[in-house]
């Protein structure tokens, strides 16, 4: 009796630890952030392991295919608005060998004319840069045969260009699109073992992902990383009651604000004093020698200067934080 009661335990954990864990395959992907029919619903604690969505000549091939899209929405039980989803990225690896980054005159850009700044200067011209990734070493090859090294090799970083939430009201923004719901961020803070925390404006949030870099150098400013496919677990939670207005995002190392509009000053405003209001909040600090602080401290990526709005993410680091009350 007691043999069989300890294999009943013992089913029981394992069946409980399946249960946790959700194996979802994307088969389509979406252009838009919006409220939509979920393509999975699951509960506050729940483990997905899921991929980018792709499809055979997309854009990630050598052609250049139209954009996959990105993959949801996942609906989350017990989420509404005031709430904020906690995006645990427990896993975030490159699944295949290659990876494009690709420039198109006139398309977006950080430092060339693109659809929204007219130059006096003629387009460069376009180009399609094909990398090799060796996923055993975790480097990108690329080769450059009209430069003198003709060969370089980069370390890689994965992250995600895209984790958002269905924005406010009735609105729906096109996966370019970075907000305070997330979208489009482009920041390389968002990567394994990162923790992206997300206003909920809506019952069920409607979480969306894409978009894989494997590398992606600050600002991003030939208008792409290293766009390729991943395969990623994610871990859910929901904080209820607790309202933040735009994207932060927490490793081992800081804790920051993701703050996206143009122009680029407003961004870093925004990431700074969500931050300092953050450090207040939470920490326990005066406002005012929080606003001290972080002036010494502080830390700033630009993560993107190509998209409809731009990216800044101020950045806070632990080592400097009390504990949280």
């Amino acid at each position: 009796m007691r043999r069989n009661l300890a294999a009943c335990l013992v089913l029981a954990s394992v069946t409980l630890s399946a249960q946790q864990t959700i194996k979802f395959e994307p088969t389509a992907g979406v252009q838009t952030y919006a409220v939509r029919e979920p393509v999975l619903r699951l509960k506050p604690g729940a483990i997905v392991e899921t991929r980018t969505f792709s499809r055979p000549g997309d854009y990630y091939e050598g052609t250049g295919g139209p954009w996959p899209g990105e993959v949801g929405p996942f609906h989350i039980e017990g989420a509404a608005p005031g709430d904020t989803l906690v995006v645990k990225i427990v896993r975030l690896r490159p699944n295949r060998d290659s990876a494009v980054s690709r420039y198109t005159p006139n398309n977006i850009s950080g430092v060339a004319a693109d659809n929204k700044t007219r130059m006096l200067n003629d387009p460069l011209p376009a180009r399609t840069f094909m990398w090799k990734l060796d996923r055993t070493r975790m480097v990108g090859l690329l080769e450059i045969p009209s430069s003198a090294s003709k060969r370089i090799e980069l370390p890689l970083r994965p992250m995600l260009g895209r984790v958002a939430v269905a924005p406010a009201g009735e609105e729906a923004f096109g996966g370019l699109w970075p907000g305070d719901f997330g979208g489009n961020l482009d920041a390389s803070d968002v990567r394994e073992g990162a923790t992206v925390s997300l206003p909920v404006f809506h019952e069920g949030a409607f979480f969306y992902f894409g978009d894989g870099h494997a590398l992606q150098g600050d600002g991003e400013i030939i208008g792409s990383g290293l766009e390729t496919t991943m395969d990623v677990t994610f871990q859910f939670d929901l904080i209820k009651g607790k309202r933040i207005r735009w994207p932060r995002i927490e490793d081992d190392t800081h804790i920051m604000v993701a703050a996206s509009v143009r122009p680029l000053i407003d961004a870093l405003r925004i990431a700074y004093v969500e931050l300092i209001e953050w450090l207040v909040a939470e920490y326990g600090f005066e406002k005012m020698d929080a606003f001290q602080i972080a002036s010494q401290i502080g830390e700033v990526r630009v993560a993107n200067v190509v998209d409809p709005n731009y990216t800044v993410v101020a950045k806070f680091p632990k080592k400097f934080l009390p504990a949280k009350r």
